[in-house]
C-alpha cells in the first residue's frame, strides 16, 4: 500500500476575517473533492486570518499515480487563484 500526502500553505492578502478565509477554504476544499479522489482538510492555523494550511492525502498501489495524483491537486489548487501558494510538501510512503 501507497500512502501519498500533500501539505500546501497559502497566504491571503485580500483577507479581512476569518468568515473571509472559511470562504475561501470551502471553496478550495469543495472544488478538490468534486475532481480528484482524495481526502482533504485544514490542517493548521485555524484563528489566523491570512493563512491557510491543507493537508491532502491519497492511497493506492502505485507510487507514480500517488504522485502524480498529488502534483495534479497542486496545480489545480494553484490555478483556482484563491490564494498564494507559499510552501508545499509532498511526502509518499509505502506501508
Amino acid at each position: 500500500m501507497v500512502v501519498g500526502t500533500l501539505k500546501v500553505v497559502f497566504h491571503i492578502t485580500e483577507n479581512r476575517s476569518l468568515k473571509g478565509k472559511r470562504k475561501i477554504v470551502r471553496s478550495m476544499v469543495d472544488k478538490v473533492k468534486a475532481r480528484y479522489n482524495v481526502a482533504i482538510a485544514e490542517v493548521g492555523s485555524n484563528d489566523k486570518w491570512q493563512k491557510i494550511e491543507l493537508g491532502i492525502t491519497a492511497v493506492g498501489n502505485d507510487r507514480r499515480h500517488i504522485d502524480s495524483s498529488l502534483n495534479h491537486v497542486l496545480a489545480f489548487l494553484d490555478s483556482l487563484y484563491l490564494a498564494q501558494i507559499v510552501n508545499s510538501e509532498i511526502e509518499i510512503f509505502n506501508i
